[in-house]
């Protein structure tokens, strides 16, 4: 069930989003000081090419200073973009499982600092 997901999930618009987010992460690292915030969109482009299988596990405690700052200037607005798809998603009985991993999605944007995917 989960390699048909994926397969939908890139046929579908994950591939793109995924590219975008690559993009935006080689955009941060071209600054010194936004090189860690690039790396975290790098680990959010690879959750977006193959979420179906993939865990989330958030570890605030890891960097609770670079999550508060990623909170503020970027993981608020993600995150809640992400919640917003997957609660459109999840209206209809077939979107319900691509829903889910926007939500997974929602997590990894709040506190992406000490995330691990597994």
């Amino acid at each position: 069930m989960k390699i048909l997901g994926n397969i939908l999930w890139l046929i579908f618009g994950g591939l793109m989003t995924s590219i975008g987010y690559f993009f935006l992460g080689l955009l941060f690292c071209v600054t010194i000081i936004g090189i860690p915030f690039g790396l975290q969109l790098f680990k959010m482009a690879k959750l977006v090419l193959l979420p179906f299988g993939t865990e989330v596990k958030t570890e605030f405690d890891e960097h609770p200073i670079a999550n508060v700052l990623w909170l503020i200037f970027f993981g608020w607005s993600m995150a809640l973009t992400n919640v917003i798809t997957g609660l459109l998603l999840c209206v209809t009985i077939i979107g319900i499982p691509f829903g889910l991993q926007w939500f997974k999605l929602a997590k990894l944007a709040l506190f992406p600092f000490g995330a691990d995917l597994k």
